[in-house]
């Protein structure tokens, strides 16, 4: 294994080791205006540091003055153990040049005692050695965390959750802060609050897992949300509700008030807004360029009612281009040649899959033809790989 390999080069004599430059040759950086006029006024330890920064660590010399003041390296033995566990463990030049910068005291690391054991953690777990490296890259505050009394329970805490390794892998590379941050703070709180009033344990875990930052971001505002969508009558049982909360912690208010004003303007009265978030949550996250191409279809062209929108608020998270477009054009087609009722209102054309759509509204006619015909025409207009088979 790579990681004994590892192991067993960090505990020889440290003399053996030491760090090139980068591949980017970084000899001109000395002349950096800015780099002689910092080694000319400080002391050797802070110039060495500075130097050290550039050349082993490939930080540019501004990044490298700035970043010295938070370390002072008096010798690099240490700081190349550090570097060559880092390059052994799959870390690119650029990757290592994150991690320092970021976190430069990852320097001052025993390589041995500290880091390898965290990179063996991840390696036990499932992460590829990319993966964790572009993790560590990212968040290296990680790696500051005591591997016993933090990394471990917080990843099998979050593994008992979601049920699987494999979820926690995914989540982590996604957001990394999720293994840094205080998980009882964060997380475990509000999937109390959530549990006390009713949600689905599948669906605080959905959110967890696709919407992770609710958690870790708005611990004040979730608090506030929860509290509003109870006082606006939603249903906790459902989906939409954890749903909701993803929008109106992420949202403003002030721009939830400017997508109240676009719907307003499409003459929805305000319980039509609220009673249409309340089915499609994701309505009041619609562009506005979307919401006015879809009313144009429906309203202009299909002369449905503004209302009769309303009451169907999940046309706003179906594709224009694969699903509304081409669809229209054929319930058009068929409502003008009386073979569909009038004032067909049904949102089913346009949420039911495309094999059922062709046998329910194109192949069952004699038309078909021509309704295949229409259908691809819409779907090649807008550049659509995936063109209907005859």
């Amino acid at each position: 294994m790579a990681f004994n390999f590892l192991r067993r080069t960090l505990v020889q004599d440290h003399g053996r080791y030491t760090v090139s430059a980068s591949p980017n040759d970084r000899f001109q950086d000395f002349f950096n205006p800015i780099f002689v006029k910092y080694i000319s006024t400080n002391s050797n330890e802070q110039s060495f540091t500075v130097s050290y920064l550039i050349n082993s660590c490939g930080l540019s010399p501004e990044s490298a003055l700035k970043t010295s003041k938070k370390l002072q390296l008096e010798t690099p033995e240490k700081a190349d153990l550090v570097i060559t566990l880092f390059r052994n463990s799959g870390f690119s030049e650029t990757q290592i040049c994150d991690l320092i910068r970021r976190c430069p005291s990852l320097l001052l690391s025993n390589p041995e005692r500290s880091l390898l054991p965290k990179l063996e953690f991840f390696h036990s777990k499932g992460f590829l050695s990319t993966d964790f490296a572009t993790v560590l890259s990212r968040y290296p505050r990680i790696l500051l965390r005591s591997l016993n009394n933090h990394i471990i329970p917080s990843f099998t805490y979050l593994s008992n959750l979601l049920q699987s390794s494999e979820m926690v892998i995914t989540l982590i590379k996604r957001i990394p802060l999720i293994l840094y941050c205080n998980l009882q703070i964060f997380v475990e709180a509000k999937f109390n609050v959530l549990r006390e009033i009713g949600v689905p344990e599948t669906h605080i875990v959905k959110l967890l897992y696709k919407w992770p930052t609710v958690f870790i971001n708005y611990s004040r505002r979730f608090d506030e949300t929860v509290e509003l969508l109870k006082k606006m009558g939603m249903d906790t049982l459902r989906s939409q509700f954890v749903k909701a909360i993803v929008i109106m912690s992420t949202m403003s208010k002030s721009e939830w008030d400017k997508k109240v004003d676009v719907y307003k303007r499409l003459h929805w009265s305000e319980e039509e807004i609220l009673a249409a978030f309340q089915k499609n949550p994701w309505c009041m996250m619609t562009s506005d360029d979307k919401i006015m191409a879809v009313m144009d279809i429906f309203v202009n062209k299909m002369g449905w009612e503004p209302s009769a929108i309303a009451q169907r608020p999940i046309l706003f998270s179906l594709s224009l281009e694969k699903r509304i477009i081409p669809r229209a054009a054929v319930v058009q087609f068929l409502s003008s040649k009386g073979l569909l009722k009038a004032n067909f209102l049904s949102v089913r054309p346009y949420l039911i899959c495309e094999k059922t759509f062709l046998q329910k509204f194109v192949s069952c006619y004699d038309e078909s033809p021509r309704l295949k015909k229409l259908y691809k025409e819409k779907l090649r207009s807008f550049k659509d790989d995936q063109l209907i088979s005859k």
